[in-house]
């Protein structure tokens, strides 16, 4: 079994002044796919605050998935994909693509997102938009395949023709 923990980016979160929307809609769409959330924590847009928690939750080894929420956009002050990008030793850019071309097919705005995924030992660490909607259409779109990853990242088997594999090159999202 796969634990997960859900970090949440916010100046607002953080101070108190928003309650966070998105770490708990996260929570609740990781648990109902299997993955107990075992950590969650809130932090501001401040990108050594967030590298130090990235790297807090991903070095414990308690942890083999770990969702960020916020801080993905164009604000001056959205830097999680740069924290991201700091703490991983190697980038997963296939989750975040397939994350922005589902998103696509609902807005054209998600091609502004910024997210990023990447490893950080055996931790798979996924960037999410912090709106609540949009965190929770991102993390459908690849939450079937994250268990595979998950799994090979571990060391175990890894049967990558496995049944969730597309047919005849025909994709779906």
């Amino acid at each position: 079994m796969f634990q997960a923990a859900v970090l949440t980016v916010s100046d607002r979160g953080y101070r108190g002044e928003r309650p966070d929307a998105s770490g708990p809609l996260v929570c609740a769409c990781l648990e109902e796919a299997g993955y107990p959330v075992v950590k969650t924590a809130i932090v501001p847009d401040d990108q050594p605050q967030i590298e130090a928690a990235l790297r807090e939750l991903a070095d414990t080894g308690e942890v083999q998935l770990l969702i960020t929420t916020g801080g993905t956009g164009f604000s001056p002050r959205d830097v999680t994909p740069e924290a991201t990008l700091a703490v991983c030793r190697r980038m997963a850019p296939g989750i975040p693509e397939a994350m922005r071309y589902a998103s696509s097919r609902v807005t054209p705005r998600a091609m502004l997102s910024r997210a990023q995924a990447g490893i950080r030992g055996g931790t798979l660490i996924v960037n999410l938009p912090g709106s609540p909607k949009a965190a929770r259409e991102n993390l459908e779109a690849v939450l079937p395949t994250l268990r595979h990853g998950l799994e090979m990242l571990s060391g175990g088997p890894a049967d990558c023709a496995g049944t969730d594999s597309p047919k005849n090159g025909d994709l779906t999202f």
